[in-house]
């Protein structure tokens, strides 16, 4: 099983990669995650990683999918994986095709997470984070369990991050979408695309997800 997993802010798109990778027993393949490695490993495509950082630059692709390129070429690799955070854009989508042709590794799907904008942006504005613990609740989904108590002995201190102030957030998802429609285009004329309903309990969504790359 070879997917890219796309999905905006929100759309738990981390959460249901992590539980994919747990019920099919291939990794998820986070680019950031990649490329924190690479730096703290100090290999030379990490190095190069790094220099580009500290300008405050974005990495090339060529360096991300070379790093990409080691991830897969471990052996828990072998048998699939789960792409998270990459390709980002059509130029990065050509790049990483060129790369799993060479690996003769194509991809067996593009699972797209769907949610309404209006669903994430109360999914969002909902978050809370502990100001003293750093924890992240939900003022409905997941509120701080009655009677909890932080870390510093005192009730959870919970605050709104600017992130997740709604003017922010749908500034977000519109440059998300902006970003990823070509993708979804790409992706729909090779077909390759799966459209799957995330708005729904995280074991509604991992069914319609698996049910989605079984057709594929």
């Amino acid at each position: 099983m070879r997917l890219v997993l796309l999905g905006a802010p929100g759309s738990g798109k981390g959460t249901q990669a992590q539980r994919l990778q747990a019920h099919f027993g291939v990794p998820q393949v986070s680019t950031g995650d990649l490329l924190r490695e690479a730096v703290a490993a100090g290999s030379a495509l990490g190095r190069a990683a790094k220099a580009v950082m500290d300008a405050g630059q974005l990495v090339a692709d060529d360096t991300v999918l070379g790093i990409i390129r080691e991830r897969l070429a471990r052996p828990d690799a072998d048998r699939g994986f789960i792409l998270d955070g990459f390709p980002r854009t059509l130029a990065q989508a050509d790049g990483l095709a060129a790369l799993l042709r060479e690996l003769g590794r194509p991809l067996d799907a593009v699972v797209l997470l769907d949610v309404d904008p209006d669903a994430l942006t109360r999914r969002l504005t909902g978050r809370r984070s502990c100001r003293n613990c750093g924890r992240v609740f939900h003022l409905v989904s997941n509120p701080p369990p009655a009677g909890e108590l932080c870390t510093s002995g005192a009730p959870h201190e919970l605050f709104q991050r600017d992130d997740d102030r709604e003017e922010t957030i749908r500034a977000r998802l519109e440059v998300y979408r902006e970003r990823t429609q070509p993708l979804v285009e790409h992706y729909g004329r090779r077909g390759l695309l799966r459209r799957v309903d995330a708005d729904g309990s995280l074991d509604e969504v991992q069914a319609r997800l698996e049910a989605a790359i079984g057709r594929s």
